[in-house]
C-alpha cells in the first residue's frame, strides 16, 4: 500500500456530489488520517512517445492503438496494431456543439440551385442599384422612348386629377345625404307641431308636405350620386392603378435592361484577350435575356395604354351624363326626368324612407 497523506480538517473537508458541505463533517478542532491510495500510479505518456505513435499510425495506415499498463510502476506503453476489420481511410470525428455530438450535415435537395438563384439575385440587384443611382446622380445614361414616357406622364396626371374628382363628388354625396336627412326629420318636426298646435295646422302640414317631396326626390338623385361615386372609384384604383402596376415593372426593366447594357458596351470596350472575349459573350448573353424583356413589357403597356383610354372615355361618358342629367332634372323640380334618368342607368334606389320609423309611432 502506498503511503498515506495525513491533513487537518481545515484543509480537508468532507461534501457531497453538490459540493455541500456534510452534516457531520470534521471539526475545526479534530485531526484525521485521510488515506489516499493507488495501486499503480500512472504517469500519461510523454509528448515524445506520442509523437512517434502517431508518426507510426501515419506510416502503416488502418492500424490500432492499445494502451498497455500492466507493468506496475512503468510508464504505460503506446502500441501500435493492425486492425483488419477497418477497411476504409481516415474519417474525420463527429463534430461537437456545447459538449454534445451531432449528425453530420446532409446536403437537402435543391440547395445548390438555391444558391446559385440568390448569387444570380445578388449580381442583378447590385447593377440595378447601380445603375439607379447613376441616372439619379447624373452619371448614367437611359433608354428614353419619348411617346411612351410622355403616356405614362399623362397617366399619372389623369389619375391625379380624377382622385381630385371622386374626392370632391364624395364630398358632395356626403353633404347631400346629411342634408336628405335633415329634410326628413325637419318634415317630422313640422308634422308633430301641426297636431298639436291647430291655429298652425295647415301652415305645418304645407310644409311637412313639401319636406316629404324633396326627400324623395333627394333619395333618387342620392342614388345616382352614389353610383356615379362608385364607378369612378373603380376607374381610378382598379382600371388606372393596374396600368400604373404595368408601368412601375415597366421602368424596372428599363433601369435593369440599362444596367445591363452599361455593362455589355464596358466590356466591349475593354481590351481584347481570351478571357475578356468569354466575358465579353456572357455579358452579351444576359443583354439580350433583359432586352426581350424589356420590349415584351414595352409593348404589353402600350396596349395596356390604349385599352385604358378607350376605355375611360367610354365609362366617363355615361357617367358624366348621369350625373348632368340627374342634377338638373332635381334642382329643375322635374321629378319624372329624374326618375326617367335613373331608370336610363337602371339605378335601383333604397327606399330608406319606407324603413324610417314615423313620429306616430314613437
Amino acid at each position: 500500500m502506498a503511503e498515506g497523506r495525513v491533513g487537518t480538517a481545515s484543509e480537508v473537508r468532507e461534501t457531497d456530489l453538490n459540493d455541500d458541505i456534510i452534516t457531520g463533517a470534521i471539526g475545526a478542532n479534530a485531526t484525521t488520517e485521510v488515506e489516499l491510495e493507488e495501486e499503480y500510479p500512472r504517469p500519461f505518456p510523454g509528448m515524445d512517445e506520442m509523437l512517434k505513435v502517431a508518426t507510426d499510425l501515419q506510416r502503416s495506415g488502418g492500424d490500432s492503438i492499445e494502451l498497455n499498463d500492466s507493468r506496475p510502476g512503468e510508464l504505460p506503453q503506446l502500441e501500435v496494431g493492425n486492425t483488419e476489420t477497418s477497411s476504409s481511410s481516415w474519417e474525420p470525428p463527429e463534430t461537437f456543439q456545447n459538449g454534445h455530438s451531432s449528425m453530420p450535415s446532409v446536403a437537402r435537395p435543391g440547395t445548390a440551385q438555391k444558391i446559385d438563384h440568390f448569387k444570380k439575385w445578388s449580381i442583378s440587384t447590385y447593377k440595378y442599384t447601380r445603375q439607379y443611382l447613376s441616372e439619379r446622380f447624373g452619371k448614367g445614361t437611359r433608354t428614353v422612348d419619348t411617346e411612351l414616357e410622355g403616356q405614362i406622364l399623362l397617366l399619372k396626371e389623369t389619375q391625379a386629377k380624377y382622385m381630385n374628382v371622386m374626392k370632391l363628388a364624395k364630398q358632395m354625396t356626403q353633404h347631400f345625404h346629411n342634408m336628405v336627412q335633415s329634410q326628413r326629420g325637419l318634415a317630422d318636426a313640422f308634422a308633430d307641431l301641426g297636431m298639436k298646435s291647430p291655429e298652425l295646422q295647415d301652415e305645418f302640414n304645407y310644409n311637412s308636405e313639401s319636406q316629404r317631396s324633396l326627400v324623395k326626390n333627394g333619395e333618387v338623385l342620392l342614388g345616382a350620386l352614389n353610383f356615379f361615386t362608385a364607378n369612378l372609384t373603380t376607374l381610378v384604383h382598379k382600371t388606372m392603378e393596374d396600368s400604373i402596376v404595368t408601368v412601375r415593372a415597366y421602368e424596372s426593366a428599363r433601369v435593369e435592361y440599362d444596367a445591363y447594357r452599361t455593362d455589355l458596351e464596358s466590356t466591349q470596350a475593354g481590351p481584347r484577350t481570351a478571357a475578356t472575349a468569354i466575358k465579353a459573350e456572357e455579358a452579351k448573353q444576359q443583354y439580350n435575356v433583359q432586352k426581350d424583356k424589356f420590349d415584351k413589357l414595352r409593348g404589353d403597356l402600350a396596349i395596356k395604354l390604349r385599352f385604358l383610354e378607350e376605355n375611360k372615355v367610354k365609362v366617363m361618358h355615361k357617367q358624366l351624363l348621369l350625373f348632368q342629367n340627374a342634377i338638373g332634372a332635381y334642382f329643375a323640380g322635374n321629378k319624372q326626368a329624374l326618375e326617367n334618368c335613373v331608370k336610363e342607368f337602371h339605378i335601383k334606389v333604397k327606399d330608406i324612407e319606407g324603413k324610417q320609423q314615423s313620429f306616430l309611432e314613437h
